[in-house]
């Protein structure tokens, strides 16, 4: 097998199995709300101003074009989203629309011509669209040998959710995921500023797009689709965008993929140390591991501003150069590997992000690493600076910060997430997804779910967020804040450096909420009830909308936040 396959001319003929089958007081006002702007916002009274990542030109015009809202997979944002009061909300307040099962995210559109946005969501039966305002469902195109789950089913299984608890809970949750978490494809996706929309499966990459593309309301149709040849092994696990608009694309062998949108032409190249890749996927099958818990690379790509591609294998980072013709993997372009610890022996839960987008700022890439308590760790994206001496225990000279994410006790034996850490300015927050407790018997390949479908019941809900900071002037990288009472049940968090408030979705007495916690402090700014499953995030992000508005998809359809006074 070539390592390399040069940008191969094709006629015109995101993706990643779900790995998930896998005290502070109240307020009810937030802190500050600094204005933002798309380069630089305010964080806090005493952080300095920290620019965002630069807008991607290729992406859709909008505040979330694709999964963790940006190529360098951030997860924060400009835009200011709530600020409270404490409210137990009513299905006057959310706004609900009946998707199907498995959506975990969304991505809302440029404007058309008459200055409509609609909303993007790709999903286990169906790819969607809704109107933006309305949140109607506009068109729907079924996905092939998959059933269509409809509104009245759906509410069947939420009701049976609510009425549960402990281990009856627990089984329902094993039976629902075993129906639409089995086998799925496609959680990563991105949508481009041509409107097009493009989801992932095992072996090819699919464009969606309107049939008139002027219409919002127009039908989706499959505009094109890439399969990758042969040479290429492995299946796809993430995907992102360069600068100057070619996908970046990963599989679980190694391989790394940049593919132009028009699907004619293509470059690959393997991570160093890529040639173990299939036998070490194979053992773990073997030992009867799922698919993607234990992969040689389990999960997306960050990229940046200047042709670095960044993916996680099994114990190491990786930096890919895309030169504007090519990949490459030489040291002589820019790109690297480096070690990360990994006692576990099953590698990174987490997309890479990246931090630190000035001029002269210090540039990072951040991670937890495979550490039975796993760490958060900063490795220096460009060159090492030549004084710099890397932490204690860190085992390559390229970690810039390494701290272990023990959510506020020192004494936890085991904590990992298969979340990417959320960054924003000099911050990384990381939450802890473990339940609180597992009924004895229960199959070990379940136990996180119990943070999915049954993680308002307080005997599984984990709790526990941690923030920590890079101090740019003693160049140390320490904890910031811990919230160890607010519950992050599934989500994965947005940032608002806006009104510099991060939002998740958790539980309080055996209830669903959305939880609002200051980014500088980790003090609650306020906290939403709505109670029920129908609301749970289900391992989907947080968003907020071009109004500031939070959003993110539930088990069987998508909510938004609309109390009086906050819309």
């Amino acid at each position: 097998m070539k390592s390399r396959t040069r940008a191969i001319r094709l006629g015109t003929a995101l993706v990643v199995a779900l790995v998930a089958i896998a005290c502070t007081s109240d307020s009810d006002e937030s802190g500050s709300d600094p204005e933002g702007s798309e380069s630089e916002v305010s964080q806090g009274s005493d952080a300095p101003e920290q620019p965002l990542p630069s807008r991607n030109p290729n992406l859709a015009d909008s505040v979330v074009p694709m999964a963790h809202f940006d190529a360098a997979q951030t997860d924060s944002v400009a835009v200011s989203g709530p600020d409270g009061p404490t409210l137990a909300l009513t299905e006057d307040d959310l706004t609900y629309q009946h998707l199907g099962p498995a959506h975990f995210g969304i991505a809302i559109s440029p404007e058309y011509a008459d200055g409509r946005r609609v909303i993007w969501s790709n999903g286990g039966d169906r790819i969607s669209k809704l109107d933006y305002e309305t949140l109607e469902v506009l068109a729907e195109l079924p996905l092939p040998d998959k059933g269509n789950v409809d509104a009245a089913t759906a509410d069947g299984h939420i009701s049976d959710l609510d009425a549960a608890s402990g281990e009856e809970l627990a089984d329902i949750s094993i039976e629902l995921a075993a129906n639409y978490l089995r086998g799925l494809a496609g959680v990563y996706y991105l949508l481009d500023d041509t409107n097009t929309l493009f989801v992932g499966g095992p072996e090819s990459v699919i464009a969606y797009g309107d049939v008139d593309p002027d219409d919002p309301d127009s039908e989706i149709e499959v505009v094109r689709e890439w399969s990758k040849p042969a040479e290429i092994g492995g299946v796809f696990v993430g995907a992102n965008i360069t600068q100057d608009g070619r996908l970046a694309l990963v599989t679980d062998e190694g391989w790394t993929v940049a593919v132009t949108r028009d699907f004619t032409e293509f470059d690959a190249i393997q991570l160093t140390g890529a040639e173990a890749a299939p036998a070490h996927n194979a053992a773990m099958a073997d030992a009867g591991q799922r698919k993607g818990s234990a992969d040689w690379v389990r999960n997306s790509l960050a990229v940046d501003e200047e042709g670095g591609i960044y993916a996680v294998s099994l114990d190491h980072v990786h930096k890919v150069i895309w030169t504007g013709e090519d990949l490459s993997v030489d040291t002589a372009d820019g790109a690297w590997t480096a070690e990360y610890s990994n006692s576990t022996g099953v590698g990174s839960g987490a997309t890479p992000s990246l931090m630190g987008f000035g001029e002269d700022d210090d540039k990072f890439v951040v991670l937890t690493d495979g550490d039975e308590v796993m760490n958060v760790v900063l490795m220096w994206r460009d060159e090492v600076p030549e004084d710099w001496t890397a932490p204690d225990g860190a085992p390559d000279q390229r970690i810039a910060g390494q701290q272990p994410a023990n959510v506020g006790d020192p004494d936890i034996e085991a904590i990992q997430t298969e979340q990417s850490v959320v960054v924003g300015g000099w911050g990384a927050m990381v939450v802890n997804n473990d339940p609180a407790s597992v009924p004895e018997g229960y199959p070990e390949i379940g136990h996180r779910l119990l943070s999915g479908y049954a993680g308002a019941d307080p005997a599984f809900a984990p709790h526990g967020i941690q923030k920590f900071a890079w101090d740019p002037d003693s160049r140390e990288f320490a904890e910031q804040w811990v919230n160890t009472e607010v519950s992050s049940a599934n989500s994965v968090p947005v940032v608002s450096l806006g009104s510099d408030i991060v939002y998740t979705v958790g539980a309080r007495e055996g209830e669903w909420g959305l939880e609002a916690l200051d980014w500088t402090t980790g003090e609650s700014a306020f906290h939403w009830t709505t109670g029920s499953n129908r609301y749970n995030t289900l391992f989907s992000g947080m968003n907020l909308d071009q109004d500031g508005r939070v959003i993110h998809t539930t088990p069987f359809g998508v909510v938004r936040y609309e109390p009086e006074g906050n819309q």
